[in-house]
């Protein structure tokens, strides 16, 4: 006879600590240098005037100024022309 009780196999209980990436600062936002406009995985989102890319992808401001979104129409290395946005501080 069993002195306990048979217990299920615990799966599926590990969890990843959340990353917190998005946009930090919106469109027309005022920012000062240092400050993280995006936090992301890869480029999707590409870094213009007074921003520069972080060793993460992250997005940031060198300059004081306002966030600003465009999209720019770039060559891919296939030769497409693709379109992609990119975040400047004017």
């Amino acid at each position: 006879m069993a002195s306990t009780k048979a217990g299920g196999s615990a799966k599926n209980l590990n969890d990843s600590n959340p990353k917190y990436l998005g946009v930090k600062l919106a469109d027309g936002a005022s920012a000062r240098p240092g400050m993280v406009i995006v936090r992301q995985r890869g480029t999707k989102i590409e870094a213009g005037k007074n921003v520069r890319v972080g060793r993460d992808h992250t997005l940031f401001a060198i300059a004081n100024g306002t966030v600003a979104f465009r999209t720019r129409r770039k060559t891919n290395f296939t030769g497409r022309i693709i379109t992609k946005k990119v975040a400047d501080v004017i």
